[in-house]
């Protein structure tokens, strides 16, 4: 498909879950049904089927995975810097995270295979990203909202998730079968191309069924400040970046993609459980997830 019906395709499917939610069929349970096939299945199958196959020093090298630390090191000074004066604590740390946060796994990957190909060295590289991503943002957001909101988290529980997280292990595994070129029978091959296929639908209708707006009232200032980190100073940060190390063109180009996608929905989680602004976080969420369909559109078609 071309970048346009790319695009279409996920607002459609967006619509479709967003639909859903709202007429009662995707129940929370149902929603969590489809997160959980995409978190356990479709995307760990989409990393392992975009990294194995690849030569390593294609998909990994020191340049890539400083430009991930790099892209989110600035992002997060950027951040701060954009939303130091807002006095309150618990949207001024909402607003700080959810502007450098990336929807990586359930957004960005997918999409970079369903525009790169899922056999792309795109594909592979940022499958890496994703890993070292979470690695990275994860427990700065978890540690930089306790902090703000003087809220307790459980940093040694987080890191355990991180260390049993599915698609994690499918990267670890990835790469260490493109290390030994080793390949599995051709019928596991095509379950898996048949599981990655999926990724992107369920993750969408998944997404979809959990954007809300719950009445709150909502700060326009704030939520545009956040909207405009993220999904343009973000990928601009990491042009900027991954160009200044030098990377392959492969390398800025899933950089970018990666980072131009919308605030993860985890933040909302992390917000809620942190005392953070959970109004605030959600309407972040929905603004930047689908306004995300507008301004990937001309990032797509820079890059090619």
């Amino acid at each position: 498909m071309s970048v346009a019906s790319n695009l279409a395709f996920m607002l459609a499917l967006l619509g479709v879950g967003l639909a859903g939610r709202r007429a009662g069929l995707l129940t929370p349970r149902r929603r969590d049904a489809l997160t959980d096939a995409a978190f356990f299945l479709a995307l760990p199958a989409l990393v392992y089927s975009s990294t194995y196959a690849q030569p390593l020093g294609e998909v990994l090298s020191v340049r890539l995975v400083a430009g991930v630390a790099g892209v989110l090191a600035a992002g997060i000074g950027l951040s701060w810097l954009v939303h130091r004066r807002r006095p309150d604590a618990a949207a001024r740390s909402v607003a700080l995270v959810q502007s450098y946060h990336s929807n990586l796994g359930f957004l960005g990957l997918p999409i970079v295979a369903a525009t790169f190909g899922a056999g792309a060295v795109e594909a592979g590289k940022a499958s890496v990203i994703l890993g070292v991503g979470a690695l990275v943002q994860v427990p700065a957001t978890v540690t930089l909202l306790s902090l703000a909101n003087d809220a307790d988290a459980d940093l040694v529980g987080e890191a355990a998730s991180l260390v049993r997280n599915p698609v994690l292990l499918a990267l670890g595994g990835g790469l260490g079968s493109a290390a030994v070129g080793w390949a599995p029978p051709a019928p596991a091959v095509t379950g898996l191309s048949w599981l990655a296929e999926a990724a992107l639908p369920l993750a969408l209708l998944g997404v979809g069924a959990s954007l809300a707006l719950d009445g709150a009232s909502i700060d326009y200032p704030t939520v545009g400040a956040v909207a405009g980190m993220k999904l343009l100073a973000m990928p601009l940060n990491a042009l900027v970046v991954f160009s200044a190390l030098g990377g392959a063109h492969s390398t800025v180009r899933a950089g970018v993609v990666m980072f131009a996608m919308p605030t993860a929905v985890s933040t909302f989680v992390y917000a809620t459980a942190l005392d953070g602004d959970a109004g605030l976080a959600s309407i972040n969420v929905f603004a930047t997830t689908v306004l995300s369909v507008v301004t990937l559109l001309p990032v797509l078609w820079v890059l090619g």
